[in-house]
């Protein structure tokens, strides 16, 4: 890569220097204004008194946004890799929309998806116990995953007898007109929302509908108590924002010299990125 190059892509891809902050903190606040100004367009009175300045203000945003995605591409060692990851796909989402709009009316509101590109706030400010916790909650879940699913389908097992039982006990005329239907509010009833819309009239169905409830709450500190032993098993996370320029892998140790995945250098020399 040429030295403007690995300058660029510091600054745009990086979080550990003052350029890359300050790009990135004022790229958060873009997002965060263009995605306002979208929401405002959808207020009736507001849209009426203020709908040009708003689509001038949306327009000036992707413009901007646009560039920036073209920067993320040229100072990618391969572009590829950028363009089809997944910070990749949602920044090409977010620009999309407004120029769509120009062929499809009212498909500017799906810029919405930009909110999404919030996510790299967890690489921004380099705050190490957002990053090294999220990337432990995530550790945490991944672990606890099959354990969660087998738990999950002995919910969704229990749910349908509930329900079937439920739609022979009350019937028809009590609202529980399926079987389907019964088991919906069998998951209403077990997830303590009760919407109240159908609710058991027979003092059997009653009692069912109690043991339902007692279940739900002993249901739910289950994946809970799965996730929080994981938790307290403790490992140790990398907090690092080096990303690679070769492969655009970015799960590196603090003191990670070489690439994990690909083995480029992931400090290259000033003499190194020029190009002979």
């Amino acid at each position: 890569m040429k030295k403007w190059q690995n300058q660029l892509y510091e600054i745009i891809f990086e979080a550990d220097t003052p350029l890359g902050k300050l790009f990135d903190i004022a790229l958060l606040i873009s997002i965060l204004t263009s995605v306002m100004a979208v929401m405002l367009e959808s207020v009736s009175f507001i849209d009426e008194k203020y709908h040009k300045e708003l689509r001038v203000v949306e327009w000036i945003f992707t413009i901007g946004f646009s560039i920036e995605y073209v920067a993320r591409i040229v100072s990618s060692k391969k572009p590829f890799n950028y363009i089809f990851s997944f910070y990749g796909i949602i920044d090409l989402l977010a620009i999309v929309p407004t120029y769509l709009s120009l062929i499809v009316v009212g498909s500017q509101s799906l810029v919405v998806i930009r909110a999404i590109r919030l996510l790299r706030v967890f690489r921004i400010f380099k705050l190490a116990r957002f990053i090294g916790e999220g990337k432990y909650l995530l550790a945490a879940m991944k672990a606890s995953r099959a354990k969660i699913t087998v738990f999950l389908g002995a919910v969704l097992a229990m749910t349908m007898v509930m329900g079937t039982l439920m739609y022979l006990v009350e019937g028809h005329e009590h609202g529980f007109t399926s079987i389907p239907r019964s088991i919906y509010w069998a998951i209403v009833t077990m997830t303590t929302v009760g919407y109240g819309d159908i609710s058991p009239q027979t003092a059997f169905g009653q009692f069912l509908a109690s043991i339902v409830m007692v279940t739900g709450y002993a249901i739910i500190a289950v994946p809970t108590g799965i996730l929080t032993v994981e938790l307290s098993r403790g490992a140790n996370i990398s907090v690092n924002t080096q990303v690679c320029t070769n492969c655009g892998f970015d799960d590196h140790a603090d003191d990670a010299k070489f690439c994990k995945k690909c083995g480029e250098d992931l400090h290259p020399t000033s003499d190194q990125s020029i190009d002979t």
